[in-house]
């Protein structure tokens, strides 16, 4: 499935996987959530709802580009640097074409829009 991110006037995609993980997100959108940056390395905001992880290994080692749900915090993830191993990551999802880096590009904490794609 197809998703939309909007932030300011950029418009990514991204790609959710099908699993129960990325079945619950999609169930939610369309969503605004305030994220704010961790390291460098990833913009993370709230749910409104925890997502199943049925399925799911402990945790993962998330790849530049990939969209994950926090499950301890309960938080959309989209990495845009090299994360390590953590436990409580899946990851649902792949950024499209160059939206990692162009997350990258926008400092500090940011507003994001995700509802499903529609072309």
């Amino acid at each position: 499935m197809k998703i939309q991110i909007t932030v300011g006037d950029q418009r990514l995609q991204a790609t959710i996987f099908d699993s129960a993980t990325g079945r619950d997100l999609i169930a939610q959108l369309p969503l605004t959530i305030d994220m704010i940056d961790h390291g460098s390395v990833e913009k993370t905001g709230p749910l409104p709802a925890p997502l199943s992880r049925n399925g799911q290994p402990d945790g993962a080692d998330p790849d530049i580009g990939d969209v994950g749900y926090y499950a301890p915090g309960n938080d959309l993830v989209f990495y845009y640097g090299d994360q390590s191993y953590y436990s409580g990551i899946v990851i649902i999802g792949r950024l499209d074409g160059d939206a990692s880096s162009r997350i990258a590009d926008l400092d500090g904490a940011i507003t994001a829009t995700v509802e499903i794609h529609t072309e």
